[in-house]
């Protein structure tokens, strides 16, 4: 009987430690101009994160998880949520700025959400092992999920560090024809291990040359530079680390009514402090997403020639 019960156990632990998919899709992007988390680009009216989804129950993911607004709970279940439930279980977690806590008082003007690293806390009662966590906008490619599944999956070498992983990619895969985008830039070192990212807000093509903006300046970078699409692979220690930092971060920052928590700051911090490291998989997928309203057409066109290719069906979920 004793042998009996310590299998259960050993098993159920096993379905405990399955990683889950985190996908944040709770802001309303403002340069977008709507909720295009929701806008259809597929030729069954999917939109961009059923094909995230979709690659990402390829991969061996059987959970994910939306960190929505809680006013948008409806529109994403008859949209998004009720194709998926018979292939993947699917949970909704509302980032709320009221969710701090008790020992801190919400400021009557504070409007901007806590950012990144909050939304990822706001999970904490549903993250039971290793989890990825990607954007609800961005398309990532299918080998992207295949290396953060496998990753996560493997076990944890157990030397006082926690080991995460981010799937890193080509800038020049990155880019968009609409305008400027944000990308942070990588720096690794000789065994792909994540050193810093440099957060930078204005990145584009100009005169055949890929360039940043900084002072003013436009100021080339090269085109195979590693770049962080916010597609990450953590294990459970990031959210009781979550936790502790959010309490310092409010500690700082309560009164400052536009300071976020962002996910890659504490990853930094954690790198700085040697209290964790970063496996950098690098992909030759080509990114694309809806970062503009003009962004749409491309984007459509992108997934019909996939689907034109037999990488994914006419309609994704039947």
């Amino acid at each position: 009987m004793v042998n009996l019960i310590s299998y259960f156990i050993e098993k159920w632990s096993v379905i405990m430690d399955k990683p889950v998919l985190i996908i944040m899709a709770a802001g309303m992007g403002s340069r977008y101009g709507g909720l295009k988390q929701l806008d259809s680009i597929g030729p069954a009216g999917e939109v961009i994160l059923d094909y995230s989804v979709f690659d990402a129950k390829k991969a061996g993911f059987e959970k994910v998880i939306f960190v929505i607004k809680e006013e948008f709970e409806n529109d994403f279940e008859e949209k998004i949520g009720k194709n998926l439930r018979n292939h993947m279980e699917v949970e909704y977690i509302f980032q709320n700025i009221e969710n701090i806590p008790d020992e801190f008082t919400l400021p009557e003007d504070r409007v901007k959400p806590w950012g990144t690293a909050h939304a990822i806390l706001s999970c904490i009662d549903s993250i039971n092992g290793p989890f990825a966590v990607i954007n609800a906008d961005d398309y990532y490619g299918r080998n992207s999920f295949k290396m953060l599944y496998d990753f996560l999956a493997s076990e944890e070498v157990k030397d006082g560090k926690s080991h995460h992983c981010m799937i890193g990619f080509r800038l020049e895969n990155t880019l968009t024809d609409s305008g400027h985008v944000a990308r942070g830039i990588c720096t690794t070192d000789d065994n792909d291990m994540l050193i810093d990212i440099i957060e930078r807000t204005q990145i584009q093509e100009i005169n055949d040359s890929i360039c940043f903006m900084e002072d003013d300046t436009w100021t080339p970078i090269e085109q195979d530079s590693i770049a962080s699409m916010n597609c990450w692979g953590f294990r459970k220690k990031l959210i009781d680390v979550l936790n502790e930092r959010f309490k310092v971060f409010l500690r700082n920052n309560i009164d400052n009514l536009k300071a976020e928590f962002f996910l890659p700051s504490v990853v930094s911090a954690l790198l700085r402090e040697q209290k964790a490291d970063v496996k950098v998989l690098t992909t030759d997928e080509r990114w694309f997403g809806v970062t503009y309203i003009e962004d749409k057409e491309n984007v459509a066109n992108s997934i019909k020639e996939l689907t034109n290719k037999g990488v994914y069906p006419e309609r994704l979920w039947t």
